[in-house]
């Protein structure tokens, strides 16, 4: 097989936590990208079993894959490359969407390229300002990660810190699920806080013992249990909207201020937001802000392209490619975990 091959078409593959999701990509650009998420299936128990997860991945992918074809106007046999996450993420999610993709790329013998859940995050920026100078500085949220990079140049992924404990998204989900609000508990605390007073309950700003950059949202939580005991806070109290406003408050300050620090250390001159958590109002109100005060340009993706979708994980497997990097048909390609 030759190292360069010319490629018109792209299929991405995602299935790295509770989303199947597949994208084509025609010359780099997004011709599609279906999400099929599994939130229903996880509401009951408060957050994303496993084993839940990879069977629905199982039952999903090929529905998913023919869609995405579908709303590209384009079949299998023209795809000229693939691309797949291979990690961070839930193992046994993460393996679904790698054989799938594997059995493709053998059978049509086409070029398979792996790619990194985090990189694709920070990706997502690019897909629709591709006009981003840098160097940067990138902070991802999601769920399962809290993590703070520097892009000197295209591709450059620099990482500077990341949550010790609980991911900022984690955090927020056992706030919800501890009052019994629902699942996810992002949105819900989003939506229930928008009304609320974010000065009405107390928390001070959590402090690492070393210095750096990584972040600890375990206290936070522990603070934020402590207030609900002693005010006997409940889904019903009329309180609540203050309560989570205050912790939204508190969440979206830790976050920022290790950008902060780190914008004086880096001196980039573009900011980029990105993860699940990114569609949060008030974390995109106060990361813009931060980026004004500091007169530099803030990048934040539609939150379509903030969730785990497969346009982004193509996008970078795009510019891969560009780059010049060599395309093979690679089975020994496997899935790591977080």
């Amino acid at each position: 097989m030759p190292e360069k091959v010319e490629v018109k078409w792209l299929l991405a593959i995602e299935t790295s936590c509770d989303e199947t999701s597949a994208a084509v990509l025609e010359q780099g650009q997004i011709r599609s990208n279906i999400i099929l998420s599994q939130d229903e299936l996880h509401s009951p128990y408060g957050g994303v079993v496993p084993e839940l997860a990879s069977r629905q991945h199982l039952k999903s992918i090929d529905y998913i894959v023919s869609e995405s074809l579908e709303r590209a106007g384009v079949s299998l046999p023209e795809i000229d490359i693939y691309a797949v996450t291979q990690g961070p993420g839930l193992i046994g999610s993460l393996l679904v969407g790698l054989t799938f993709s594997k059995g493709l790329a053998y059978y049509f013998k086409k070029p398979l390229i792996g790619i990194d859940h985090l990189e694709a995050h920070l990706e997502a920026a690019f897909v629709e300002n591709p006009e981003i100078k840098f160097p940067a500085l990138a902070l991802l949220v999601s769920g399962g990660h809290s993590s703070l990079y520097f892009l000197q140049r295209p591709l450059s992924y620099q990482l500077l810190g990341k949550t010790r404990d609980d991911a900022a998204g984690e955090c927020l989900d056992k706030i919800a699920k501890f009052l019994g609000l629902g699942y996810p508990g992002g949105p819900v605390i989003e939506k229930l806080a928008r009304n609320g007073n974010g000065k009405r309950f107390h928390f001070s700003l959590p402090r690492m013992k070393k210095p750096g950059y990584d972040f600890s949202f375990s206290g936070l939580k522990t603070a934020a249990l402590r207030i609900i005991r002693e005010n006997s806070l409940d889904g019903h109290h009329p309180e609540l909207s203050d309560f989570l406003a205050s912790f939204e408050e508190i969440v979206a300050r830790s976050l920022l201020d290790n950008v902060s620090r780190a914008i004086v250390e880096f001196q980039p001159v573009s900011l980029i937001l990105g993860g699940g958590v990114a569609r949060n109002d008030r974390l995109r109100t106060r990361f813009s802000q931060l980026a004004e005060d500091n007169h530099l340009s803030a990048y934040v993706p539609s939150p379509r392209l903030c969730t785990d979708n497969a346009g982004m994980v193509g996008a970078l497997a795009w510019k891969k490619y560009k780059k010049g990097e060599a395309l093979k048909l690679d089975l020994e390609l496997d899935a790591y975990p977080r």
